[in-house]
């Protein structure tokens, strides 16, 4: 069994036994993937504070179905500017336990580990807000293959054309005669969200205020269809944002 060299984002982290660690991981290489850190919690030379939730690590691991061992890591950043604000700390939590939750086990997405390391970037700059935070659900459903249908309706295929469009349970987009009842869905929020697609750089897409609310009923419905649960860091990141 060879020794693997991996970049990779800590999702989470947990202590165990007396000295040990075990992480979860999503790596550039080899998508997600847990790790036995064994003595990580009194060796300072092998990983010191590399296994830190949303750090971004350099690693050397022996690469096992299950639980790999991790061997040493070393720290290409921290993001302290992310650690020194409660609603970047609360978002990048989010996003991290996100991706753990909703991707598959051992299938590189180097698109996705992309967009998670930009997005923790953007977040290491400022404070997190809501709109960055629907910008980087929405491209991560587009990736994995889990973005509803925003064009059309997805039972008769006809544009929603100017009068938008109703979410359906699960995050279904349908239109005005398919479905008699749901959440209205503007067209301008359509267009908002579709806009999220074409540009790989946050800050640049605004959202109307009539927008935001139905963008983020649809993107918290899919998400969910998807991961099966509400997300714990979900709890936290409202707490901030109410601050």
């Amino acid at each position: 069994m060879l020794q693997e060299k991996l970049q990779a984002i800590v999702l989470s982290s947990s202590d165990y036994g007396e000295s040990d660690r075990i992480a979860t991981l999503f790596t550039l290489e080899h998508g997600r993937i847990k790790g036995f850190a064994r003595g990580a919690r009194n060796s300072r030379k092998r990983f010191g504070p590399a296994l830190e939730t949303f750090a971004r690590i350099n690693l050397q691991l022996l690469r096992k179905d299950g639980l790999s061992s991790l061997k040493q890591a070393d720290v290409i950043t921290l993001y302290s500017g992310i650690r020194g604000e409660l609603s970047s700390i609360a978002h990048a939590l989010y996003a991290c336990e996100l991706v753990e939750s909703i991707t598959p086990e051992g299938h590189p997405v180097p698109r996705l580990y992309r967009l998670l390391t930009t997005y923790l970037e953007r977040l290491d700059s400022g404070a997190g807000n809501p709109e960055d935070r629907r910008m980087f659900e929405i491209n991560l459903l587009n990736i994995l293959g889990y973005r509803p249908l925003l064009e059309k309706c997805s039972r008769c295929g006809a544009d929603f054309g100017e009068r938008g469009a109703l979410i359906q349970s699960g995050g279904e987009l349908a239109c005005r005669i398919c479905a008699a009842t749901g959440f209205p869905m503007p067209i301008q929020a359509l267009r908002e969200l579709r806009s999220c697609l074409s540009t790989g750089r946050f800050g640049l897409v605004r959202f109307t205020a009539d927008g935001i609310l139905p963008v983020g009923r649809l993107l918290d419905d899919v998400i969910v269809s998807h991961t099966g649960r509400k997300l714990k860091s979900l709890d936290f990141l409202r707490q901030t944002s109410q601050m």
